[in-house]
């Protein structure tokens, strides 16, 4: 019987005078097809962690932003240094105004916009949750605005494209694929989005939004997860804890995507695919930590590892 006629067929099924409800199983997927697409994934997931502007193995400084001017270069006064090797002393100051953040340019700096383009007066800078992302240039070095929901906090992130550790970087190991830990999760939709402040790995708080839990079914126990989705999301956001954090996978626990629901409100997660968090990769980086309600009473075997130390 098919994955959708199963969850058609889901009712009251008494036992014993209890109400079990029956669980569908994931979808079915060919394990050779289900084996290529792991490594494709992982494949992609390296490229991503070394490549601009989001790779953290490339971030190499970040530095919140407090009221009024913060210059940068490569004074090591400068409250923001940057290597010598692309900066002058003093590139310029970031002047921060309420939620606003002006770039001036110190005479002579070799600044400019990410495509090449010469920024020849004050430029109000778009951080990278705006429509508006400014990004900028300076030898091998890129530099943004960062920010995250649901705080007025604001960090400059800078990132070196020529870093050494660009070509010997390689992933943590995964536990071995193993299907058992694909499964099919009902969406329990909230009546209203509800607020997640989480903490973060910088002793803060950052703050989602949260349409409703993701609830499966492992080895005859029934779990929750809390899922995190923003109105342009294309995939629900996870970020979870369970026991293999103690030794196995990363302390803080890992990140995980998965499909929204489709129209009987069912999903499938596949912990194969869960992934660390930026922060186990670099100290320069604003990590969410996973909310109570996500720490799971089981341990997933599953998705990758810590790194190496």
């Amino acid at each position: 019987m098919s994955y959708h006629n199963v969850r058609a067929l889901i009712g009251m099924v008494m036992l014993g005078g209890c109400a079990v409800e029956p669980w569908p199983p994931a979808p079915p997927v060919a394990p050779d097809q289900y084996a290529a697409e792991f490594d494709e994934w992982r494949a992609e997931r390296r490229e991503r962690l070394v490549t601009p502007p989001s790779g953290p193995v490339l971030w190499i400084v970040l530095h919140e932003l407090a009221q009024g001017p913060t210059p940068f270069g490569s004074d090591p006064e400068a409250p923001i240094t940057l290597p010598a090797t692309s900066s002058p002393p003093v590139a310029g100051t970031f002047v921060r105004s309420g939620q606003t953040v002006r770039l001036e340019l110190a005479p002579g700096s070799s600044l400019t916009l990410a495509d090449g383009s010469l920024i020849t007066e004050p430029l109000d800078m778009g951080n990278d949750r705006s429509e508006d992302i400014t990004e900028l240039a300076m030898g091998s070095l890129g530099i943004r605005v960062h920010a995250e929901p649901g705080t007025d906090r604001l960090w400059v992130r800078v990132w070196d494209r020529e870093i050494p550790e660009k070509e010997t970087f390689e992933l943590p190991e995964a536990f071995a694929l193993d299907p058992a830990w694909r499964v099919a999760a009902r969406f329990d939709r909230y009546p209203e989005p509800r607020s997640l402040p989480v903490s973060d790995v910088l002793s803060g708080t950052i703050e989602y939004q949260t349409p409703g839990d993701l609830v499966f079914r492992f080895n005859g126990a029934e779990h929750r997860l809390t899922a995190i989705q923003n109105p342009n999301s294309e995939r629900f956001f996870i970020m979870m804890w369970d026991s293999t954090a103690a030794a196995a996978t990363y302390p803080s626990g890992r990140y995980l995507g998965v499909p929204l629901a489709d129209s009987t409100g069912w999903t499938t997660i596949d912990f194969n695919r869960a992934y660390n968090a930026p922060c186990a990769f670099t100290a320069y980086s604003v990590c969410g930590l996973p909310p109570l309600e996500n720490r799971l009473a089981l341990a997933v075997t599953a998705g990758e590892k810590r790194p190496a130390y």
